[in-house]
């Protein structure tokens, strides 16, 4: 009888684990795309991911309506109220409030793009209220002991023109950690943090600034293929989903 009620418990055990995981998965979702895929009614908004299990959790804002949803947002800038020139620490482990202006943290998007292939779509408007956008099929970026590599490719045209391509294969900058292809800091020179070149195309973590301004060149909220190097953008955002 004994060993009856052992196997008896054990097949039990069994068929209960895969309910287990898809509890564990809507309790815990990896990204706002696990969200969205649980329930396609939920609202964009800040909710709470685990990139790397349970003990990794961390609040982001979820596009759920943007080219079909499902957007994880690990970049966003909108109104100038937070301080992106900022240093390798805070970079890799992220800061500032998914309501507002973030930084996700480059090992949590390392988890996000690492055993899954990513697309991502970059959002910006000008003070003039116009919208672009730009959607690359191919997303990823590697882990800290390669210097966080960032590797995308594959333009989907909306209106922004290509400013990342100049980018992939870069390691990340900041004014404290050297990565770059240029002979000097390329975040000091820039005044944000990037996966420069030599230096930038993109520059999405510069200062924040009011449009049109040239008193220093090359220093803002920029995505040159749209505005040039003189004009600071009013928002841009960067966000991630995994491809079905």
């Amino acid at each position: 009888m004994t060993y009856l009620l052992f196997q008896l418990v054990s097949v039990f055990l069994l068929l209960l684990a895969p309910l287990l995981a898809s509890c564990q998965q809507l309790l815990r979702p990896t990204d706002c795309s696990a969200i969205y895929l649980q329930d396609n009614s939920k609202p964009s908004g800040v909710y709470t991911i685990y990139p790397a299990g349970k003990r990794s959790a961390v609040k982001v804002y979820c596009d759920m309506t943007s080219e079909g949803g499902r957007w994880t947002v690990f970049q966003r800038r909108m109104d100038g109220t937070l301080n992106f020139y900022r240093g390798w620490d805070q970079y890799k482990k992220g800061f500032g409030n998914a309501a507002g202006e973030y930084w996700l943290g480059l090992e949590n998007i390392y988890y996000l793009t690492n055993n899954k292939k990513s697309e991502l779509m970059v959002e910006m408007e000008d003070f003039e209220g116009r919208k672009v956008f730009a959607r690359y099929s191919s997303f990823s970026v590697g882990a800290e002991g390669g210097g966080f590599v960032l590797s995308v490719s594959g333009l989907i045209s909306g209106g922004a023109g290509d400013s990342l391509s100049y980018h992939n294969g870069m390691k990340f900058t900041t004014f404290d950690k050297d990565q770059d292809n240029w002979s000097g800091n390329c975040a000091r020179l820039a005044l944000g943090a990037f996966w420069y070149n030599g230096c930038h195309h993109a520059n999405p973590n510069g200062v924040y600034r009011w449009g049109a301004d040239s008193t220093v060149s090359a220093v803002g909220v920029e995505w040159i293929h749209w505005k040039g190097y003189n004009y600071s953008l009013k928002t841009i955002s960067m966000k991630i989903r995994p491809v079905l």
